[in-house]
């Protein structure tokens, strides 16, 4: 499980295409107390850690997270969010994540706003449900609060801080985005959704 508070910013080392795995490696922050086999979430991906060496860390990347998620578009160095599993104990300052991304969506609108910023996401239909001003969203790992919601996505108010620390300052209208909705939402629409089909 993951919070969603971005502990910093990765850059793609090298980028090795295998049978049927791509590796990763990345330089993180740190890899202080990281195991082999540790989550750790890449983008919002959750990815299992396989061998590293001083901050350089390889993953290993089936094809469907490569089509599903922005990591495909990756290349060396790429600058991606990072951030290490929740430890029992732990201050959840944002909500909770799986890693699981459910879809990408795509930059309509950047705009700076003083030192922050406003972006509107378009969003795919499946996924628009799950949507509502004031939820929560994972957008590239980064747990962030929805503000209006529009018919074909949301919008997104962006304080300097969450651009100093992670990548969402950096993307650019057409760019895309890896997309996780809380499994609480998730789990309350698609309950609501069954009932009122059953009446």
């Amino acid at each position: 499980m993951f919070t969603g508070i971005v502990q910093g910013k990765g850059t793609i080392v090298s980028i090795e295409s295998g049978n049927e795995v791509t590796t990763l490696r990345i330089q993180v922050p740190s890899t202080d107390g990281l195991m082999i086999g540790a989550s750790v979430s890449i983008d919002g991906v959750c990815l299992t850690a396989t061998e590293f060496s001083g901050n350089n860390v390889a993953f290993d990347v089936i094809p469907e997270t490569l089509d599903k998620t922005t990591l495909g578009q990756l290349e060396t160095g790429s600058e991606v969010n990072v951030e290490r599993s929740l430890r029992y104990g732990d201050e959840v300052g944002g909500h909770l994540l799986s890693g699981h991304i459910i879809g990408r969506g795509l930059v309509k609108k950047a705009d700076v706003v003083g030192d922050g910023a406003q972006y509107t996401i378009l969003t795919p239909p499946d996924v628009r449900k799950y949507i509502a001003t004031k939820g929560y969203i994972g957008i590239d790992g980064i747990s962030l609060t929805i503000g209006d919601v529009h018919d074909d996505g949301f919008d997104l108010h962006l304080i300097p801080e969450t651009l100093r620390l992670t990548t969402i300052g950096d993307k650019h209208v057409g760019d895309a985005v890896n997309l996780e909705i809380d499994s609480t939402t998730m789990m309350i629409v698609e309950t609501v959704e069954r009932m009122m089909k059953e009446e």
